[in-house]
């Protein structure tokens, strides 16, 4: 009890109390925490008293005054015997406190049931001390000092021994209690109950080792204090992992594999207590196929720090550290944040939240305490609350069917991957199944057998050898099944096997170290150097890395120089308090340093860059700067390539085209060009070469080989369906609608001829006999019927006698034969007169010649047998050639004109129709075809008869 300001003074009582004897009792803390855990062993202030046996406590009636500071109240008696004790009694004392100039303090314990001894131990001053004293025997006397700035007088009295409970969670170790109007903790778990009229009873207090559970995940439960700092319980950690590419391991140790390429939340508070707090992982795709991720980036972010922990070569166990987008260097600890190297992790520790985050560039580990993030924590690692079935939450709280549909969700902006559009649905989950079956790699087997089975009992294997058979299958030839026995190895070791795998893996999983280091596969997590080498490392756990070989020491955690001797024969840098042996050459912030022995120490000269900047010429070419893993102090500028910075586009190719493109050497952007597919076109569609084209249904077409050079398309080559071309004579072939081959159809007559030979004529035609020119054939179209006909011509009486001499002549037809009568005029021939031609007033000069045709000639009528009628033949003497010629006619205006006119240079008797003498309204009636067939044979027969 500590009292600061002036203090009243107080009178000090001290009050024998008699005290029945009990069991010899030793009072300590029953359960202690499994190691690892800090605690203290023993209660100080402990009392132990020995007497004889009794089975029983009793005490006789005691007055008792409640404790109220400064006034007093009615006292209260309470008499009876004591229950009995369960559990180990305990010594209670009463304490009657007052405040006089000095401090005294009497403890009194019973020597026997009938003495008393007091004894009296008085501390003065300020400076705080604190004496425990166990007496054992018949005589117990115990001391205890009270640091106090006041003086303070206590008197303790005994109080008679009290029931007590133990009760509790079934995971938590419970303190025995013991009821008051108040109650405390006095210092190194002891604690103070006040219980009536200033008498308080001190007690220990005692904890009672809780049941081991059960942890979700398969991993060992850990023993953490409870608040009062004397207790303890088990919790399972929230502990997630992920390796390969990539599979991931829940809190609750939820296995799934997910191929996402974008950058996702592994873990954040879903109550935010923690400002700007979270875990995230940039995945990228490391094939080429784009088919499976690997982790790349791993982020922490803590209040005003972000740390990225990146893989600074793909598939390989070298990190980079970066801090607010700074390069760092190991160890760092700034605000609340410490990184540092452990074995071959990166390790992120954050001791305010009693966490940390491990990435070696193949696979990560976050560690959280459950009692800080119990059912508090959302994202790809899944809910931390011991229980798999809502892993798969999704940020509004909705449970997926499976994970990797609920990893899609956690997608976050991240400028550097524009591709990715956080809250969008994704089209389908992604594959975590080979295609195709395959032989698992031998190493995959290790987990299984005998390397491993050491861990089998703390980690169950069968996960992690289901994820080295996938990455073996999906990529085997990245070596990533080294990845799961990496992470099942780092798994073992945190549960305290340790396992040496990689000389197993016939040097596929080695582990290089650089020069002066040593590979162990079990080896500190933090490795002792010249400078922690007196401090007690209180963790047993192991890890794999490089270390210092047997028999030398890290100088520091900074410094990766092993020694054999610290602090001897080196100089000592102002810039990071390191050491190097005297000559030996280093370089430090950019500067080339050397260890000279003597008074000038280390000389350092600015270090030089061998190399030229380069110029970044073309179109998507653009500069980049970046470190230079051989000369951190140089930094490598390169060219690179960045086609969305290209302006040409790909082109619209026609049909039958496609797009072709090509880099040239030397160049970013892509070239594109339209070329032929090899295919031929027909009607907006493409047919590849040999297979049919359809035209029409009379064409058998087929696509070739052939290329148009002018249109750079296959040509397409095409054959008519065979058809029948010949027709018989008389027949013409003409085409048939709808049909590929044409009919011969009947254009002629065929007429058969005296002799039996056939005779064809064309519809209108007529021709004579041969032999016999009164025989006359003709050919008749009668709407689309071809009739053919024989006449035999008649001739008239012909004599001779009354014909005029030299007259005689046959008719066209050349059958009947005729002449001019005696008493006819001149036959049909040109007549020559002179006269003036007169036209539109104007006249020639001259009397012009000018001819006619005059003349008789032959007409007749006789019947016709086949016509059933009479047959008229009627002729008229006309011209049969003309030419026309010019003359010049003088007009009344005194001008002239030139006049064309008609000369008859021949005439002769020629067919005219003869007309019969009905009226026109009988001609109208008699026409029809029958009539017209009829009358187109008569005039074919008048023609020739004349």
């Amino acid at each position: 009890t500590t009292t600061s300001g002036p203090t009243p003074s107080r009178s000090t009582s001290t009050t024998p109390v008699t005290e029945t004897p009990i069991h010899k009792t030793t009072t300590t803390r029953t359960s202690s925490p499994p190691t690892g855990l800090s605690t203290t062993t023993s209660s100080p202030g402990t009392t132990t008293t020995s007497g004889p046996s009794s089975p029983t406590a009793t005490q006789p009636p005691v007055s008792t005054t409640p404790f109220t500071g400064t006034g007093s109240t009615p006292k209260t008696t309470t008499s009876g015997p004591t229950p009995s004790v369960s559990t180990p009694p305990t010594t209670t004392v009463g304490t009657e406190i007052s405040t006089p100039t000095t401090t005294s303090a009497t403890v009194t314990t019973p020597t026997s049931p009938t003495s008393t001894s007091p004894v009296s131990t008085t501390t003065a001053g300020t400076t705080p001390t604190e004496s425990f004293t166990t007496t054992s025997g018949t005589t117990s006397s115990s001391s205890i000092t009270i640091n106090a700035t006041t003086t303070i007088s206590t008197t303790f009295k005994t109080l008679p021994p009290v029931s007590t409970t133990t009760s509790g969670p079934t995971a938590t170790s419970t303190a025995v209690t013991t009821t008051g109007s108040d109650s405390w903790i006095l210092c190194n778990c002891t604690k103070v109950i006040c219980i009536e009229d200033n008498i308080v009873q001190v007690i220990p207090i005692i904890c009672n080792p809780p049941p081991k559970p059960t942890c979700s995940n398969g991993l060992s439960p850990v023993p953490v204090m409870d608040e009062d700092g004397c207790c303890w319980h088990w919790e399972c950690d929230c502990y997630c992992t992920g390796w390969g590419d990539p599979h991931y391991m829940t809190f609750d140790g939820l296995y799934y594999s997910y191929q996402g390429n974008c950058t996702y939340v592994l873990v954040e508070e879903i109550n935010k207590k923690v400002d700007n707090f979270g875990v995230y992982i940039d995945n990228y795709h490391c094939d080429a196929r784009d088919v499976v991720s690997c982790p790349r980036t791993l982020i922490v972010r803590h209040e005003t720090q972000e740390v990225r922990l990146t893989t600074a070569q793909p598939n390989t166990l070298q990190v980079e550290v970066t801090v607010n987008n700074q390069l760092v260097s190991l160890p760092y600890k700034k605000f609340g944040v410490s990184i540092y190297e452990s074995g071959i992790n990166s390790v992120v520790e954050i001791p305010e939240l009693k966490m940390n985050v491990t990435y070696n560039g193949l696979s990560f580990s976050i560690r959280m305490p459950y009692s800080l993030f119990g059912n508090n924590t959302q994202g790809q690692c899944g809910t931390c609350n011991n229980n798999t079935a809502d892993d798969c939450m999704l940020p509004n709280g909705n449970i997926a069917e499976n994970c990797e549909t609920m990893a899609d969700h956690w997608q976050v902006v991240d400028p550097s991957k524009p591709q990715c559009s956080p809250g969008l649905v994704p089209t389908g989950s992604p594959s975590t199944t080979p295609t195709q079956p395959c032989k698992e790699s031998s190493i995959c087997e290790l987990i299984l057998g005998s390397v491993f089975k050491p861990c089998h009992a703390f980690v169950q294997p069968e996960k992690y050898y289901a994820a080295c058979v996938f990455d073996s299958c999906v990529l085997p030839n990245l070596d990533l099944e080294c990845s799961s026995l990496q992470i099942y190895a780092a798994t073992c070791a945190d549960q305290g096997a340790c396992i040496d795998w990689r000389k197993h893996t016939n040097g596929v999983c080695s582990h290089e170290c650089p020069s002066g280091k040593e590979y162990r596969a079990c080896g500190p997590i933090k490795e002792t150097t010249c400078k922690s080498r007196g401090q007690n490392e209180t963790s047993t756990k192991q890890v794999e890395g490089c270390f210092c070989p047997n028999g030398t020491m890290l100088y520091d955690s900074g410094v990766d120089v092993c020694v054999k001797t610290c602090g001897e024969f080196y100089c000592f840098t102002w810039m990071h308090d390191c050491f190097l042996f005297f000559g030996e050459k280093f370089t430090v912030d950019c500067k080339d340093c050397i260890c000279l022995e003597g008074e000038h120490g280390i000389v350092c000269e600015p270090h030089v860059c061998d190399q030229k900047k380069v110029t970044c010429e073309g179109e998507g070419f653009y500069e980049v700067t970046e470190v230079n893993p051989k000369d951190s102090c140089c930094p490598l500028f390169t060219c690179k390539c960045n086609t969305s910075l290209c302006t040409a586009k790909a082109p619209r190719c026609s049909l039958g085209f496609e797009v072709h493109s090509y880099i040239p050497s030397g160049q970013c952007c892509p070239v594109y060009q339209c070329v032929p597919k090899g295919v031929c076109v027909h009607e907006n569609a493409e047919f590849l070469p040999n297979s049919s084209v359809f035209v029409d249904k009379c064409q058998n077409c087929v696509c070739t080989n052939d290329v148009n050079v002018s249109t750079q398309l296959n040509i397409i080559s095409c054959e008519r369906v065979p058809c029948n071309t010949y027709c018989q004579p008389g027949y013409e072939l003409k085409p048939v609608k709808g049909e590929c081959c044409g009919k011969c159809v009947q254009t002629k007559c065929i007429i058969k001829t005296s002799d039996n030979s056939e005779l064809i004529l064309s519809p209108g035609d007529f021709k004579n006999d041969p032999h016999n020119n009164c025989t006359i054939y003709s050919c008749v179209d009668v709407h689309d019927q071809l009739i053919a006909s024989t006449s035999e011509i008649t001739c008239p009486a012909f004599n001779e006698d009354s014909c005029k001499p030299g007259t005689i002549s046959f008719l066209p037809n050349g059958c009947c034969r005729t002449c001019a009568p005696l008493d006819s005029s001149t036959p049909c021939s040109v007549r020559h007169r002179k006269d003036f031609i007169v036209y539109n007033g104007c006249r020639s000069v001259d009397r012009v010649d000018m001819t006619e045709c005059e003349g008789t000639c032959g007409t007749f009528s006789l019947y016709s047998a086949e016509a059933n009628s009479m047959d008229h033949s009627c002729s008229c003497c006309r011209e049969t050639s003309t030419t026309e010629k010019h003359v010049v006619l003088k007009c009344p205006g005194g001008h002239a004109v030139s006049h064309k006119y008609i000369y008859v240079e021949s005439c002769s008797c020629q067919d005219t129709e003869c007309q019969r003498p009905e009226s026109n309204e009988l001609q109208k009636n008699e026409v029809n075809d029958k009539t017209t067939a009829l009358n187109r044979i008569k005039r074919a027969i008048s023609l020739t008869s004349k």
